[in-house]
């Protein structure tokens, strides 16, 4: 992989600041670094700092998904295989290991990883030393480890989940990434960034902008999937707004959202069922009933997520706050 910033982190909040700080300072250290944070909040392109700022950036950077592939096919890519191994292992085959010699090896979703393979894990990290699958011969090498998790690793070595003395080792300094709701003001950056990026991409001339509304939208969402989710949600908007003079007015936050789908009949036909006429009180206490019912049941079928439950009702997550304050099912001392 080329030394280059296309991947780079956009931001200038206090939050990632701290982090590009702590980078940057354990970086030249030739240990084994965590990458702790929710998913898409950046933790491979903060592996790949660590590497490019190290004496190692001359070398190899391998990167593998450790909960994407099944135990024996991750071992196999790991430590490789010699023939014989299994069926259909006629050669030898280097694993990621070996090819990542003198560079630096990126494990993401460590926690998935097996029992076995943290065992072996732990040799290579100790000794540097490790078999091909079905060799007999020991193998020296010399790669940093830097692993990420959006688990809580403490609590599965406590429950026997992970290896304690695996987490000793790679917790030389544990690098822990702010959410994005804690980066309010890297939002509206990385949103602009990532709406020019779109209309390059549409041919637009130039990037038309965000409404007022549509900014304070975006700065009052929650993004539990992040930097990924903003960058989905406005790359979507941008496209299907598709007015290149005319500044974005609207947010498609969830493109599951529609009344055709398997999950809006269900809420249609089960609200319908719901909503009966109450000839005893007025129209507007009817309305108020009604949008409760709405309200609870949308905090009912997402385990009282309040940020799901408004994605369900197709409302903002402010606005959601707002109704519920309305209503009285939350106080403002909750808010």
């Amino acid at each position: 992989m080329e030394r280059n910033q296309s991947q780079r982190m956009i931001g200038e909040s206090s939050a990632l600041s701290d982090v590009f700080d702590q980078v940057s300072q354990v970086a030249p250290l030739n240990r084994p670094i965590l990458v702790v944070g929710e998913r898409g909040t950046g933790k491979e392109l903060i592996a790949e700092r660590l590497h490019y700022l190290s004496s190692r950036w001359e070398g190899p950077f391998l990167k593998v998904n450790c909960g994407a592939i099944s135990e024996a096919l991750l071992d196999a890519d790991l430590f490789g295989y010699e023939p014989g191994a299994f069926t259909g292992a006629n050669k030898v085959n280097k694993g990621r290991f070996e090819r990542a010699d003198e560079g630096t090896l990126f494990l993401d979703e460590l926690g998935n990883m097996s029992a076995q393979l943290q065992e072996k894990l732990l040799r290579v990290i100790e000794y540097g030393e490790f078999e091909r699958l079905g060799g007999q011969k020991t193998l020296k090498v010399n790669v940093r480890i830097i692993a990420a998790t959006n688990e809580h690793l403490p609590a599965l070595a406590a429950t026997g989940k992970f290896r304690e003395d695996l987490l000793d080792r790679l917790a030389f300094d544990v690098i822990t990434l702010p959410p994005l709701r804690s980066r309010e003001d890297d939002i509206m950056r990385l949103a602009e960034h990532f709406a020019v990026s779109m209309s390059t991409e549409l041919g637009w001339q130039v990037f038309p902008g965000f409404t007022a509304e549509v900014q304070e939208q975006l700065r009052k969402h929650p993004f539990y999937g992040n930097v990924r989710e903003l960058k989905n949600i406005v790359e979507r908007s941008v496209y299907r707004w598709g007015n290149a003079e005319l500044e974005i007015a609207e947010l498609v936050i969830d493109p599951f959202d529609s009344l055709w789908s398997p999950k809006g009949k269900h809420l249609q036909s089960s609200t319908n069922k719901a909503a009966t006429i109450d000839s005893t009180i007025g129209f507007s206490e009817q309305v108020a009933r009604y949008e409760v019912q709405l309200l609870k049941q949308a905090l009912d079928q997402n385990d009282q997520h309040q940020g799901k439950a408004s994605e369900a009702l197709g409302l903002t997550y402010h606005q959601f706050r707002s109704q519920l304050r309305k209503h009285g099912i939350i106080g403002k001392d909750k808010l």
